[in-house]
């Protein structure tokens, strides 16, 4: 036999002579949809093969000392800017109050709720000060009236003046006996505004641990290590509402840019969760003057890796809600007619109370590599014809073994009949 001839003894692909293959109709149409099967599915894995597939991953976020900046636009229709005071607290002890940097304060008219002309707050007041210390002689030095004097121990005008009661704790509570006051008629200003609403729009930073954004009455100060809010007197009694519509609330890297963010695709805009915030037009009403509302946000870091290998990070958040009507004090009922007790006193306004969540969502776009593309293509290929010649044999056998039965019935059919012999009993 020899080498060679021992050798094709292992051929797994033995082949029949051409005269003794069995051709069939039914073989030819297997054939047939077997080609359109595989030309279908090469073509959708070709496509699968060529589309992009991201890929998430949940990680601990090990980022360390980052800020973050939260970005806003709110309208307040019952609030005029005077009264409304932006503060920043966190667990870490930074407190930040009455926030104007970045921060624009637009007055609304009491019956359209359309901003008035000029009404930019704080360059409207701005302006009003420059002209009045402009009047002023070169050597005046106004007094503090007991309150913490600034650096240069100066008070030339009434903001400042309330800015050193706040300092000392005092509660700023007769400006006809403050002459700075007196001057800029700052009482007839302050009750033109009473009846206003506000837009406040700004941006402000903040440590990336659990903190809280509070927009509230007046301006704030401690007094045995309790939070004091000195409402301005002549607005007490108007009855304003901290009922608001949010435009945008969105939390931003500290070092991300809102133009990048907005022209993302809007399928990563998607992935990162930031295409529409939770409390993007969200609207809240109370005819209460002693209302508090309450959000509690829970966010958490995204981050984008495209197939190029640059990478976008930013900040979602989920919310919820709660609302206090602080006419019944500590006490109240919830909506199972349950007595509840709160454990301090609220105060009237809006508060973001956020927390960190301590883990990273990680999105990657990933594209399948060649190797799978091929092993796809066998395994459909394979497959396809597999099945194929399984149904082609099936459909083949069960065609014989009818055949052959329909030729033994028309045999049997064919023969004559032969009655049995008789048999004699004895």
């Amino acid at each position: 036999m020899g080498v060679l001839g021992a050798f094709k003894t292992i051929d797994a692909f033995g082949r029949t002579s051409e005269d003794v293959k069995v051709k069939t109709r039914t073989g030819a149409l297997l054939t047939l949809v077997s080609a359109f099967f595989i030309v279908t599915f090469t073509l959708v894995e070709f496509m699968d093969f060529r589309k992009l597939h991201v890929d998430t991953a949940i990680v601990v976020d090990r980022s360390r000392g980052e800020k973050l900046q939260v970005v806003f636009n709110i309208t307040f229709p019952r609030v005029p800017c005077y009264l409304l005071n932006l503060d920043v607290t966190d667990i870490s002890g930074e407190i930040v109050r009455e926030i104007t940097h970045h921060v624009v304060k637009t007055r609304l008219d009491p019956v359209a709720f359309m901003p008035i002309q000029d009404g930019v707050y704080r360059t409207d007041l701005k302006n009003d000060l420059d002209k009045q210390v402009a009047m002023t002689s070169k050597g005046y030095c106004g007094s503090c009236y007991g309150g913490v004097e600034p650096e240069s121990g100066c008070c030339n005008t009434c903001d400042d003046v309330r800015q050193a009661y706040s300092n000392r704790g005092w509660a700023f509570g007769n400006p006809e006996a403050i002459d700075q006051c007196v001057q800029e008629n700052w009482t007839q200003k302050i009750m033109s505004m009473q009846h206003e609403g506000c837009n406040i729009e700004g941006r402000v930073r903040i440590n990336k641990v659990t903190g809280n954004i509070q927009f509230s009455p007046g301006r704030s100060f401690v007094v045995n290590r309790a939070e004091v809010f000195a409402l301005v007197p002549y607005l007490k009694d108007s009855n304003h509402f901290f009922g608001h519509h949010i435009e945008s609330f969105e939390i931003y890297d500290y070092d991300e840019d809102t133009w990048t963010r907005t022209h993302l695709p809007e399928e990563i805009r998607e992935r990162l969760g930031i295409s529409r915030n939770s409390l993007d037009r969200f609207y809240a009403h109370t005819d209460n003057a002693d209302y508090m509302f309450q959000y509690f946000l829970k966010v958490v870091k995204s981050t984008y890796k495209g197939l190029d290998g640059t990478s976008y990070s930013t900040h979602q958040y989920s919310v919820s809600s709660y609302e206090r009507d602080l006419v019944t004090l500590g006490h109240g009922k919830n909506v199972d007619g349950e007595e509840i007790v709160h454990e301090r006193m609220g105060v009237p306004g809006s508060f973001f109370n956020f927390e960190i969540s301590p883990m990273e969502v990680i999105h990657i776009e990933q594209r399948q590599s060649w190797a799978h593309f091929l092993t796809s293509m066998v395994a459909i290929v394979g497959g396809v014809l597999t099945v194929a010649s399984l149904v082609d044999a099936l459909l083949f056998n069960t065609q014989g073994l009818i055949k052959k039965g329909a030729a033994a019935v028309a045999a049997d059919e064919k023969q004559p009949y032969q009655p049995a012999p008789a048999v004699r009993i004895m």
